[in-house]
């Protein structure tokens, strides 16, 4: 009777837990083939988290051979302490000129305010992001994009700024990428037995930040190009993608 039941919350936890975030579709198809994304809940992540832990605790017993783990980079992030109120940022003179130059977007504010321009130039170097602005700003004369984030790198582009509908206190605070998100999900991978990647998605699209063996980055950045662990408040900063045989998922 033990064994039946313990079996049976485990039921019931996975069907919890494997519920689609609002707005978001739990199973895409790719060639022909479907996959299912299934978003992760966890406790409110802090600095004194450690990202390795938290996916043995919440994804290792839901994860089936076959299976990919994906986690957001702030969630990493956050676990590093490179995530920072804005009050305590201070722009350099670099960080203020630069700044002057970059185009608003309605889909966030990137490095659209000092504070987070300081972000990038800490981690790109203030040369590089010099050299960058300089060669994007000839280049784009001639109709070419793009050009700025390929020299001032990932370190720039991975700068996440405060947003409204984040979860807080993440709504009044910046982020770096994490640091050597490659070995951290290398880590996660000798931990948890599965294939790890470290994702920076948004709403209009999702890169790759830092991978383990055995991730299909085409297959992965294609799944979820949507943002499955959607932005607000879901507190879901990972996901499990599983492929779909049968109609029993």
């Amino acid at each position: 009777m033990g064994k039946f039941l313990l079996k049976y919350r485990s039921i019931i936890l996975l069907s919890m837990d494997f519920k689609p975030n609002p707005n978001k579709n739990l199973i895409i198809e790719i060639n022909g083939k479907k996959f299912a994304r299934y978003p992760i809940k966890t406790h409110l992540v802090t600095k004194e988290d450690n990202a390795v832990d938290l996916v043995e605790k919440y994804a290792k017993p839901h994860l089936k051979e076959g299976d990919v783990l994906f986690i957001g980079e702030k969630c990493v992030s956050i676990t590093q302490g490179r995530v920072y109120e804005l009050d305590k940022i201070k722009p350099g003179k670099v960080a203020k000129f630069l700044v002057k130059f970059v185009t608003k977007s309605p889909y966030g504010i990137g490095l659209g305010i000092p504070e987070t321009m300081q972000l990038a130039v800490e981690e790109a170097g203030a040369f590089r992001m010099l050299f960058a602005a300089l060669v994007a700003a000839i280049t784009k004369l001639f109709g070419i994009k793009g050009v700025f984030y390929m020299i001032a790198g990932p370190q720039a582009k991975g700068i996440d700024g405060p947003v409204d509908y984040a979860i807080p206190p993440y709504n009044k605070q910046a982020s770096k990428i994490p640091f050597k998100a490659n070995n951290v999900a290398k880590e996660m991978k000798e931990r948890i037995e599965f294939p790890v990647a470290i994702v920076d998605a948004c709403d209009i699209g999702v890169w790759i930040v830092g991978r383990s063996e055995g991730v299909n980055d085409k297959l992965l950045l294609s799944a979820l190009k949507d943002n499955p662990l959607g932005q607000t408040d879901q507190q879901t900063p990972m996901g499990i993608l599983r492929e779909v045989k049968n109609e029993n998922i």
